[in-house]
């Protein structure tokens, strides 16, 4: 059985004793860097790691000095179970409050209260600081939470607090590997012979030697050279745990803290967020556009603060909210992050990205508190539908994973869900673009509408251009959508299509009196000139209805294949044309299968203003083939 992987962040005020009491616990003292050797306080992230039957903790141990707080956060992503440190000697203290606010922020829902120093206050004082501590968790996600009295020094109480620490770990669900992998960096540094590498505790998903993962913001994609978790090379690091990557391709100098390492192809980054922010009740009220240090994951950037539906956000309550921010970052829908006041610098909120790819608000947007509502419900097949809804050109499959981070089979079950409802058609299954199911009869209502009125509008044309239906609708209506929708039309009779023209079903054209005569005398006209065809404006010029209606009553007769236009300006009867091939099957039996232009003339008894046209025509009907000057009669 595969050992479950838990990452516990130490928390609480500086001096405390968080790196003696991991030390003692791991033997490892976290304190990297030779400046928090000298100086005594953890500045930079520190790991730890513990074995214990069959649990794999790894210890984020995360400064507790004010000037380190974003480090801190840095290193609360992806924290599991919440070790909260305080001092026997001193109780809560306002860092120990910070931390705790911070965790509680980031959706931490389990943890332990380690009462370190415990050598050195006698009973009543311990019992006195227990009470404390209880009264001040309660009401959180820590009440009734173990409170283990410690001592690095002596060792007291360590056995229990393994204890405490596997039956938290029991408790837990695992992360799932399955997912995309996602992995916020920490810290990035050179290791002499292999290159760049980079840490961070593995959100989401695994990876492995070989990988190509993308780095976030800059959109590059990178190999994966090799894996470590927990100082030892691995085949695959999986969710949950701390993670160091050695990548191919790049210099050590262009990655930083705040970057991330994902699948490719599968995310976007934003400037632009909507959330459900939560103040806490020790901040100042928060006002409308008020700018914060925002914080998620390990990234840090400053964000402005659109309020909806407020002027300004009091101590303790919450608010749905659209973050702008700085500088692009890499959010999924579910991420929390922080938000900590622009000055003085304190942590005054946090909360969860319900939208990571969020629009401008505009004031006409009234749907859009309620559209945020839907999606903090968590219900799939609810949130698609409305991204659906929200989606006027359509809804993409690239969009939807950009938006959600769900995984493939995920989208198609609530997709399946929506087109079985009528929710949503998929006017394309391959890529997926989903269209809201009002859209989509939104859209068939209006090429209706479209083809009735064109047909009210031009009595004697069959119908329209499927083409022009098309670029009626405006650049509001997709390709795929109009496709789609003109397909379930024509399924359903409404519409006929016949070539490139679609017609209401059923319909045809009716001439009244004048225009029926019109049409007579056109065919009469070409009929009665044989192969010496009078010029269209003159036959036009002669008839009892105006040019635009003649001109459309010629085209009836075209459509119809009465007449023949053989060039733009010469139109024949179509029986002339049946007489012309008898007279070239009679010659080429008698005569021979080669005709000249000369003998053409004089058997048909035309001039060369019709022969040559005539026989350029014959040519393409593969009646006759040129030969030099003559014709093979085929």
């Amino acid at each position: 059985m595969s050992s479950k992987n838990v990452i516990v962040g130490t928390a609480g005020h500086i001096d405390h004793g968080k790196s003696s009491l991991v030390e003692a616990l791991t033997g490892t003292h976290p304190d990297r860097l030779e400046e928090e050797k000298r100086r005594g306080i953890t500045i930079d992230l520190g790991f730890a790691f513990l074995e214990e039957a069959g649990v794999r903790f790894g210890f984020v141990d995360v400064p507790g000095h004010e000037r380190f707080v974003s480090n801190m956060l840095a290193g609360a992503a992806g924290v599991d179970l919440l070790l909260l440190v305080i001092a026997a000697d001193e109780s809560v203290k306002p860092q120990t409050r910070e931390h705790f606010d911070i965790c509680r922020l980031l959706g931490i829902k389990r943890g332990i209260v380690a009462l370190t120093k415990s050598d050195m206050v006698d009973a009543d004082t311990a019992g006195l600081v227990r009470l404390e501590v209880e009264d001040y968790l309660r009401g959180s996600f820590l009440e009734g939470a173990p409170i283990i009295p410690v001592s690095a020094k002596t060792q007291t109480g360590l056995p229990n607090l393994k204890n405490a620490l596997l039956a938290a770990a029991q408790e837990m669900p695992g992360k799932n590997a399955a997912r995309y992998f996602r992995l916020p960096i920490d810290r990035a540094f050179v290791v002499k012979g292999f290159g760049a590498v980079v840490t961070g505790t593995l959100i989401s998903g695994s990876v492995g030697p070989g990988d190509e993962v993308q780095l976030f913001p800059d959109g590059q994609r990178l190999r994966v050279r090799g894996v470590q978790s927990g100082g030892k090379s691995v085949d695959r690091a999986l969710a949950g745990q701390r993670t160091a990557v050695n990548l191919a391709g790049i210099e050590h100098a262009a990655l930083r803290r705040g970057m991330s390492l994902a699948t490719p192809g599968k995310f976007r980054v934003t400037r632009r967020i909507d959330a459900r922010l939560e103040l806490l009740p020790s901040a100042p009220k928060l006002k409308q556009r008020a700018r914060v240090h925002f914080h998620s994951g390990t990234s840090e950037t400053v964000a402005e603060v659109f309020l909806y539906g407020s002027k300004e956000l009091a101590p303790g309550q919450s608010s749905l909210v659209q973050l702008r921010l700085q500088d692009d970052v890499l959010a999924l829908a579910g991420d929390r992050f922080i938000v900590r006041q622009f000055s003085p610098v304190t942590t005054i909120g946090g909360g969860v990205v319900l939208d990571p790819l969020a629009r401008r608000p505009t004031v006409r947007d009234t749907g859009r508190v309620p559209f945020l509502e839907s999606l903090e419900r968590g219900d799939k097949s609810e949130t698609l539908a409305a991204m659906a809804e929200r989606a006027v050109l359509g809804l993409t499959f690239e969009e939807i994973m950009a938006r959600t981070g769900w995984l493939e089979d995920e989208i198609a079950a609530a997709t399946k869900t929506l087109i079985a409802t009528g929710r949503a058609k998929a006017i394309s299954a391959e890529p997926l673009i989903l269209l809201a199911g009002a859209a989509f009869d939104e859209v068939r209502h209006k090429i209706n509408s479209r083809v009735e009125k064109f047909h009210k509008e031009n009595p004697l044309l069959p119908g329209i251009p499927r083409e022009d239906l098309r670029s009626s609708l405006g650049r509001r209506v997709r390709t795929e959508a109009f496709r789609a929708a003109l397909d379930d039309l024509l399924a359903q009779k409404k519409l006929e299509a016949q070539g490139e023209i679609v017609k209401c079903a059923g319909s045809t054209i009716s001439l009244d009196p004048e225009e029926a005569r019109a049409k007579e005398q056109i065919e009469k006209a070409f009929a009665a000139a044989g192969l010496a065809v009078p010029a269209v404006k003159e036959v036009l010029s002669k008839l009892p209805v105006e040019t635009k209606r003649a001109e459309k009553i010629l085209q009836i007769l075209l459509r119809d294949k009465s007449l023949v236009r053989v060039t733009p300006e010469l139109i024949f009867h179509r029986d002339a044309l049946a007489q012309l091939r008898d007279r070239l099957s009679v010659f080429k039996k008698t005569k021979g299968e080669r005709i000249s232009v000369p003998v053409f003339k004089e058997l048909t008894g035309i001039t060369r203003k019709y022969a040559i046209p005539l026989l350029e025509y014959l040519d393409r009907e593969r009646v006759t083939r040129r030969a030099g000057d003559e014709r093979v009669i085929l």
